[in-house]
């Protein structure tokens, strides 16, 4: 059974920085593409990073250059490190894994993966 455990979240003021994880277990880990995704309240939930199996990445515009996603195969880990937040980065994270080694351009589209966490808030203050 897949499992997905995001962690990491919290409070910070902007310009702060997180580091959010996500443990994954039920499956081989090293298959999968992963990705990182947000939902704000009323919002729909959008893509943040995605990384293929061979470490290949693709961030949104929103956060190019200030979120880094990466992922430790042997610890079953998928990392998102967070930083000079802003208020607007404020959202429920959720991380998510589908067993594919390729995704491109389409790593940001939640409809392509199949398992997902249960999430973690990050809020960001003025």
């Amino acid at each position: 059974q897949v499992q997905l455990v995001e962690s990491g979240g919290g409070s910070v003021q902007t310009g702060g920085s997180l580091r959010l994880s996500c443990v994954a277990s039920g499956y081989s880990y090293s298959s999968y593409c992963m990705g990182w995704f947000r939902q704000a309240p009323g919002k729909q939930r959008e893509g943040v990073a995605s990384i293929n199996i061979d470490g290949t990445t693709i961030y949104a515009d929103s956060v190019k250059g200030r979120f880094t996603i990466s992922r430790d195969n042997a610890k079953n880990t998928l990392l998102l490190q967070m930083n000079s937040l802003k208020p607007e980065d404020t959202a429920m994270y959720y991380c998510a894994a589908v067993r594919t080694s390729w995704l491109g351009d389409s790593g940001l589209d939640e409809y392509k993966y199949n398992y997902w966490g249960q999430g973690t808030q990050v809020t960001v203050s003025p």
